[in-house]
């Protein structure tokens, strides 16, 4: 498996939601997008942005306190949120691997508390404040798709 990756600003949460909706567009069975990144920077509306790309029209909604939300679209959304959990074991005793199965997509907002918990990630994205609506967003992409769906996305230079 390859690994590309991209990184790049968007200046707004509609800027940040189209990237969710194209990584939605071409998303597929089975895909695993990790989300990382400090309160504020965006995994929500990122999350939204993949639920409209995969055809619905709801608004994802995050799923802090109830770990996982299902939504219907294209195919099924899995929506995980891993704040509240402290420990990765705890995550096995939920039985979020269920969640995991080829029928869907996971989203898993706060990816970085349990990093070996998915090992078969398709997309992971580190996001990060720049300023007060501009996120700096890293995609890591082990299939190329998401990648290539970006291809009008202007990349970071390399100063930055």
């Amino acid at each position: 498996m390859s690994l590309d990756s991209i990184e790049f600003l968007t200046h707004s949460t509609s800027e940040t939601r189209d990237v969710g909706r194209k990584m939605g567009e071409v998303g597929q069975p089975g895909d695993v997008m990790l989300l990382t990144g400090a309160l504020g920077t965006g995994k929500t509306r990122f999350a939204q942005g993949v639920l409209w790309g995969l055809g619905s029209e709801e608004f994802a909604r995050s799923p802090t306190f109830v770990l996982v939300t299902r939504y219907q679209a294209r195919l099924t959304m899995y929506h995980m949120d891993l704040y509240r959990l402290d420990d990765v074991d705890e995550i096995y005793e939920l039985g979020l691997e269920d969640y995991l199965s080829n029928d869907g997509i996971c989203v898993v907002e706060w990816a970085n508390k349990a990093p070996d918990f998915f090992a078969n990630w398709t997309l992971t994205v580190q996001m990060e404040h720049a300023g007060e609506d501009i996120r700096k967003i890293q995609l890591s992409d082990r299939t190329g798709k998401f990648l290539d769906a970006l291809s009008d996305t202007k990349p970071l230079p390399d100063s930055c």
